[in-house]
């Protein structure tokens, strides 16, 4: 069973990176408040951050979209492609839909807008850190095609839904194979059609748009 994101016991470790100095202050005291996180470390730019996740290895990486030296989407890029177990949120003034999918398809677990309320960011912060998926709540709608419709999301077969909740929780296509006992081909099958269905661009964007709506829990 998978832990409450909510209500784990053991703390979510989590590092921060953003180049305005009082954006960094602020929201590095609220995570410090809180009792279940636990701040690891902190950086104003994009080389010294992805430096410091390697040394400190948090659970959940709060990063700045824009930073000097390398962008928040270029360390979530780089986490995934080595293998990192840090879950990546993309933390942004703006909020169109194109730097959405791109945040996504780099890996990112996570989308939040900086005028987001403290308490909205510490709830993505624990949710991610429990292997689930955040994107902020005013930004759901900019994934959802204009054209879909209620009966074509409704279409998702019992197998496609239970195959993007274990993307979710950050399973990869040969464990979902192993657990479902399928072969890899057939996951991919399944998750092209599930992409089909919703119009999403990337497996990730399948999965935010299935929780946003409420297809998956």
């Amino acid at each position: 069973m998978r832990p409450d994101p909510l209500q784990g016991s053991a703390s979510t470790r989590c590092f921060v990176a953003d180049d305005h100095p009082a954006i960094l202050d602020a929201v590095s005291r609220w995570i410090e408040d809180q009792d279940e996180l636990e701040l690891v470390g902190t950086a104003r730019d994009g080389t010294r951050a992805i430096t410091l996740i390697a040394q400190t290895k948090p659970d959940v990486a709060l990063l700045d979209v824009r930073m000097p030296g390398l962008s928040g989407v270029e360390i979530a890029r780089r986490l995934t492609a080595s293998g990192s177990t840090v879950a990546v949120i993309l933390y942004t003034a703006e909020g169109d839909r194109a730097l959405l999918l791109e945040c996504l398809d780099a890996g990112a677990r996570g989308f939040l807008l900086k005028d987001a309320p403290l308490e909205d960011l510490v709830r993505a912060l624990r949710v991610v850190g429990g292997g689930q998926t955040y994107v902020d709540p005013s930004l759901a709608g900019k994934l959802a095609s204009a054209s879909a419709s209620t009966d074509r999301l409704a279409a998702l077969t019992k197998r496609e839904r239970e195959i993007l909740r274990m993307i979710a929780d950050g399973m990869r296509n040969d464990r979902v194979a192993l657990e479902l006992s399928i072969s890899p081909l057939t996951v991919r099958t399944h998750i092209t059609n599930a992409m089909r269905k919703l119009e999403a661009d990337t497996r990730t964007h399948a999965v935010a748009e299935a929780l946003r709506q409420s297809l998956i829990a």
